[in-house]
Order: C-alpha cells, then sequence, then structure tokens
C-alpha cells in the first residue's frame, strides 16, 4: 500500500493485548486508530475523533459468552451515530452470532484470533460501507436542502403599477439568459420572490433554486455553508456536508444580503465566480460548479464600493442586470392588489370569511407601509386574528404612531422625491424610524417588519444614530 486510506478506526475491547496487536497492525494502513477498553467510552471517541468504523468486542465481562453485550453498544452506535460502520468480533465464532450481529446492523463479523489478511480484508469490505453510507448522507443532505424550494414556489408577484410592468419586462428579458443578477431593494419588498420567478422563467427551471441569508451566516461557517466541507475539516466537522454552490449545481444560487459579506469573504466569493470552482474545506481537489447567481442587497452596494466596504471587482461579476424593486409607497397602485391577495390568503389559512371597507382599502393605501410587502402581509395577518364579526378590523394596523407614517406619505411625497433623501441610505434611515415609531420602539418587532436581525437593527441604529435620538 502506497499511503494510508483516509479513515478513522476505533477497537474496543477489554483485552490489552488485542487493543496493541490490532492497533499497530491497522495503522500501517488507516489514518488513524484509536483504542478504547471501557465501551462507556465509545460515544465520546467517536464525538472527538470522527469515527467511520468501529471494531468492536461482542463480550466485556468475564466469561461473558453470549454477545449480549456488544449487541447493545452495537445498537447505541446505530441509533447515535447513524454513518458509523461496525464490525463485530468475538472469540465465539458461532454462526448464530454472527447471523444476529449483522441482522441487527453490523456490516460484518470476524472471529479472534485472527490472521492479519483477514481482518484487513474485512475492515478494507467494510470501508465501502463506510463510503455507502457517506453517499447516501449526502444524498439525504441535498434532498433536505432541496425541500427548501417546494414551499414557496407557488407564491404570486402582485403587481399591476408602472414600476411593477418595468420590473416585470426586466425579469422577462434577463431570465433567458445566464447573466449574474442583482436585486436591490428596501427590506420587504419581496427580492427573493423575485429571484425565484427569474429562476422559474429560465431554463433551469428543472433544476434546483437554493437560497442563503449572508446576513445570517456567522463569518466562521462562511466556506462550509458556500463550499462545504469534509469530515475532520474543523471542529465539529463529524460528517461531509454539501455546499449551497452544489446543492443549486444546474440550477440558481440566490444570496440575500450581500453586504453583509466581510471583505475577506468577499475575495472567496469572487474568486468561485471567476472560476466557476469550488473547493470544500479539508479537500484536495476543487469542485466544477454550474450555477447562475443571483444576489440581492438592500444597500447600495455601489456606494459601499466607493467607500472600500464592498469589492468593486466583485460587484461588476455579480450586477450584469440590475433589477430594482420600488417600496410600496411608490407603487401604490398596487396596495388594494395586495390586501386582497394577503386577505384572501390568510381568511383561508385561519378559516374565516372577513370583508375589507373602501374607506378601510384607502386609509390603508395612504399609509407609507415602512416594512413594505412583508410589513403588509404581518400586518393582515395579525388583523384576520385579532377581527371580531365579519369585517376586518385596521385599528390594529393603523395605531396612533403608524398614522404619522400615513401623514408623511401623503404630504411629503413630493419632497421626499425631488430632495436627495431618494438616496437609499437615507431611504433606509427614514424607513428604521418609521418602522421603530409604529413599533413604539420595540427592536424585535420593528427588526423583524424591516427584515433584519436585532443584530442588523443595531447596527444601523448606531450607523445613523437613530439610537440616540
Amino acid at each position: 500500500m502506497t499511503g494510508k486510506v483516509q479513515g478513522h478506526i476505533l477497537i474496543v475491547d477489554d483485552n490489552q493485548d488485542i487493543l496493541v496487536a490490532s492497533q499497530l497492525l491497522l495503522k500501517r494502513h488507516y489514518k488513524k486508530v484509536m483504542c478504547c477498553h471501557e465501551p462507556e467510552d465509545i460515544e465520546q471517541c467517536i464525538n472527538q475523533h470522527g469515527i467511520d468504523l468501529v471494531l468492536l468486542d461482542m463480550n466485556f465481562r468475564q466469561d461473558a459468552i453470549s454477545g449480549q453485550e456488544g449487541f447493545y453498544w452495537l445498537s447505541q452506535i446505530n441509533q447515535r451515530f447513524p454513518s458509523v460502520v461496525v464490525v463485530m468480533m468475538t472469540a465465539y465464532a458461532e454462526i448464530s452470532l454472527a447471523v444476529e450481529a449483522i441482522k441487527k446492523g453490523a456490516s460484518d463479523f470476524i472471529a479472534k484470533p485472527w490472521q492479519n489478511d483477514g481482518l484487513l480484508a474485512v475492515i478494507a469490505s467494510a470501508f465501502k460501507h463506510v463510503e455507502a453510507r457517506r453517499t447516501l448522507n449526502q444524498l439525504s443532505r441535498k434532498r433536505d436542502g432541496l425541500a427548501q424550494i417546494i414551499q414557496k414556489m407557488d407564491q404570486p408577484i402582485v403587481g399591476q403599477s408602472q414600476a411593477m410592468q418595468a420590473v416585470f419586462s426586466t425579469i422577462e428579458k434577463a431570465a433567458e439568459t445566464d447573466a449574474n443578477i442583482l436585486i436591490s431593494g428596501e427590506s420587504g419588498t419581496g427580492k427573493e420572490l423575485i429571484a425565484r420567478a427569474i429562476h422559474q422563467a429560465s431554463p433551469r427551471v428543472k433544476n434546483a433554486f437554493i437560497s442563503l441569508d449572508m446576513g445570517a451566516v456567522a463569518s466562521n461557517l462562511f466556506e462550509s455553508e458556500l463550499f462545504g466541507h469534509k469530515k475532520g475539516a474543523f471542529t465539529d466537522a463529524r460528517q461531509d456536508r454539501v455546499g449551497r454552490f452544489e446543492l443549486a449545481e444546474g440550477g440558481s444560487l440566490f444570496l440575500d444580503e450581500l453586504a453583509n459579506l466581510p471583505l475577506t469573504q468577499q475575495a472567496k466569493l469572487l474568486v468561485a465566480i471567476q472560476n466557476r470552482q469550488i473547493t470544500p474545506l479539508g479537500a484536495n481537489q476543487p469542485v466544477d460548479v454550474n450555477i447562475r447567481l443571483i444576489c440581492a442587497s438592500n444597500e447600495n452596494l455601489q456606494q459601499a464600493a466607493e467607500q472600500g466596504s464592498f469589492r468593486q471587482d466583485l460587484l461588476y461579476r455579480i450586477n450584469t442586470i440590475e433589477v430594482h424593486l420600488p417600496p410600496l409607497r411608490e407603487r401604490k397602485d398596487d396596495i388594494p392588489l395586495l390586501l386582497e391577495h394577503y386577505l384572501r390568503l390568510f381568511n383561508q389559512k385561519y378559516k374565516r370569511e372577513l370583508g375589507i371597507a373602501k374607506s378601510d382599502v384607502r386609509d390603508l393605501t395612504e399609509y407609507a407601509w415602512p416594512g413594505n410587502i412583508r410589513e403588509l402581509a404581518h400586518a393582515i395577518e395579525r388583523a384576520v386574528i385579532l377581527s371580531d364579526g365579519q369585517a376586518l378590523d385596521i385599528s390594529s394596523i393603523l395605531t396612533p404612531s403608524a398614522a404619522t407614517g400615513k401623514k408623511y406619505s401623503a404630504k411629503q411625497g413630493a419632497e421626499y422625491k425631488s430632495s436627495s433623501d431618494f438616496l437609499l441610505s437615507a431611504v433606509e434611515k427614514q424607513t428604521i424610524a418609521e418602522a421603530l415609531a409604529y413599533f413604539d420602539g420595540n427592536i424585535s418587532h420593528a427588526a423583524n417588519a424591516l427584515g433584519l436581525t436585532r443584530g442588523a437593527l443595531y447596527r444601523r441604529l448606531d450607523k445613523y444614530g437613530l439610537g440616540n435620538e
């Protein structure tokens, strides 16, 4: 053998001679071979050392010959570590024990004392089961990852305003290509829904749509989330993991809140996009990937690039086509349609038959909706739950603090659009201020309506000095 197999083995036996002899033999052929003489330590050893295969004695108490102890620990390993393969061993080579061990989940059985060649052959055969289980686990994780594309596929894009017609026109033209797309717009405007629509209208529709919120990914998990990792690549990497790039193979990868990505990680993303290759953590060989990249941000990435917080070369790569989603205050013609859509949706969900008065529709159309569509949907759901009788009670929506937003929208719209406040940073600051007013300073509720984490909202409060007002 020219090199050691990249496998981790745990030998469990109460006979010290067996442990020493088998370890000396196996460590010449496998990367890591651990020993323990107390079966109670099995779980700790598997967790700490990323064990692939356990060579497990069947009897630990003196004079025990039934094999029941081994069967017990076999069942424990199978339940807690289904990807770990177990080979049973005993000095009492009865066929009945061998058959029962395999029925209970062991991959093979060997009698003591053994010939070295025989043990190596059994272990080599068992490692074929290790690879098979790894493949099945990867397929299972991929299936679970792909399940996320099922739930939101049927959500319609509601809108007939001139602003949304322009969006639809851009989507129609861009979807046919493989061009990278950047979707910009305030929080809650429906960026992921637009990304899904682009995928649905593209030649890649039969393959996966995979999404990842970059604002929700811890910096130390970025590479693992996007590129995947191999077992043992870092602490707690107990099994191989397929990254989002590979999950999206042949389909579309949607990266939301891209502005949250630190510069060092932006460089790694840029290399992956340029080379169309990724290298999972702990792997030596790159993997070719074929994905259509769709990104989104509620921040002005061009302004961020000018300020040095976002790479200009990455921006060039991701915004071949840019789709800007207008906030609800700029597409008021769509608000009655959205109210009707969400009222119907939540009536069905909560088994209600509520209607909405025309005067209430007018009032809700004049409201500024700082949280955009996300806020509108949450507000209607809350109103459906709280309403008595047959009419939707909008008092939970148009609270006194919300009335401030309504007046702002009605009286200052022209001034807003003609001033420098049209900058996205100014829009974001105003939106956050209105969300805080609407929710009476409740950070959790405001963050939820704005589509931000509490941490992300606190950073913006500090950025705009809102926390000191």
